[in-house]
């Protein structure tokens, strides 16, 4: 069982329990001014970020778009302030650390929950709406599912996005299964990579098919936690996850929810983790997955040319197989070569795919950004 930050956030509040409501009252005190907000996205796109702390000795910043821990200046009402950027219109990660305790923002319910960290999140907004933004079309249905993994031995979970009008209608579609990376869980593709807004968008713009999106919990076992885990007994099966995928979550799905079972409408894709899991899977089950996309793939130094010989013996009927492989990562992700590597040598023998090299590192603005760039390409 994964378990809470109940640990993590106890800790944090002992740096900041102590000092009291900020001046005129606070959250709670029944009178006077309100916490000052703890960031200020301002009009140049600048951040100001904020804390109270007065009786701190160091406060630091960390996030997704600055390199490494930033100081934050104590100011004479006992607040730390810091203005980074500017920033382009995207989603943030960050958060502070008070006497060497790093945890999230106390102030902000936007957290980034996952197997192994949490930080808070923040959105410098653009000029106009995101592809990921909140927009005034139709609006799909996230399903929280529990099953029996009997491959496993354990109940495990999934989120399970329905395209608009799935309730009130009685066609079948077709299924996106949408892995995560290792920090994460089942939830992070909606919580912070928003792939149901995405696909609302899209759909509504009618530049992606109305689908399904299945995104299952990616660890086979649940050894990863806040903090260290202990060693695992034995070597753990590496086609334990293949095996829950395809003898348990895509059976599942088939039975409840109103899903095509053809190759030609199954996709599976994945960021970092997931991403690995996508190219152990994927390309060695032609005949159950007909579109591949791989996020930041994890796993690049493997060696492609034994794990996928059978889809190398004959191209030609590999590409009939294979309507999309979709290969993305960003030039500054550590995973970037693995990524390149893929790409060649596939092309060295001639397994037709899509390399989209982008900007930047290991984020989730790349992988949401990758999902709205594969997700027009399904099941054409």
């Amino acid at each position: 069982m994964r378990t809470s930050l109940l640990a993590t956030l106890l800790a944090f509040s002992a740096c900041l329990s102590a000092q009291g409501p900020p001046p005129g009252g606070g959250r709670g005190a029944g009178r006077g001014a309100p916490p000052k907000p703890s960031y200020i996205v301002q009009p140049d796109r600048t951040v100001m970020f904020q804390l109270r702390a007065p009786d701190a000795a160091t406060v630091k910043l960390t996030g997704d778009f600055v390199q490494g821990a930033q100081d934050m200046q104590k100011g004479e009402d006992g607040y730390w302030t810091i203005t980074v950027g500017p920033l382009k219109p995207n989603v943030y990660n960050y958060k502070f650390a008070v006497n060497g305790v790093s945890n999230i923002d106390p102030n902000n319910p936007m957290v980034k929950e996952g197997d192994r960290s949490s930080e808070s999140m923040f959105e410098v907004p653009g000029d106009a709406p995101a592809v990921w933004d909140i927009q005034p079309v139709p609006h799909g249905t996230v399903h929280v599912n529990l099953y029996q993994s009997k491959s496993l031995g354990v109940t495990r979970g999934m989120w399970v996005y329905t395209p608009p009008g799935y309730e009130a209608g009685k066609a079948s579609y077709p299924v996106l299964y949408l892995l995560h990376g290792s920090g994460d869980t089942e939830n992070g593709w909606v919580t912070v990579g928003r792939a149901n807004l995405i696909l609302d968008n899209l759909i509504a713009a009618g530049k992606a098919k109305p689908m399904l999106i299945v995104m299952p919990y990616g660890r086979p076992t649940a050894e990863v936690t806040l903090v260290p885990p202990a060693a695992p007994a034995a070597q753990p099966d590496r086609n334990a996850f293949a095996n829950d995928l395809l003898q348990d979550v895509i059976p599942y799905v088939e039975k409840l929810y109103r899903v095509t079972a053809k190759a030609d409408d199954r996709a599976l894709a994945g960021l970092s983790m997931g991403g690995g899991q996508t190219l152990q899977i994927g390309p060695t089950h032609p005949d159950t997955f007909h579109y591949i996309g791989a996020f930041s793939a994890g796993g690049g130094t493997q060696n492609f040319e034994e794990l996928y010989k059978d889809l190398f013996a004959d191209p030609k009927a590999s590409n009939k197989k294979i309507k999309l492989f979709y290969i993305a990562c960003g030039k500054a992700d550590a995973l970037f070569p693995g990524s390149q590597k893929l790409h060649e040598t596939l092309d060295q023998h001639q397994i037709k795919n899509s390399f989209n090299p982008s900007e930047e590192g290991h984020v989730w603005r790349n992988w949401r950004d990758y999902l709205a760039d594969m997700a027009p390409q399904l099941f054409r």
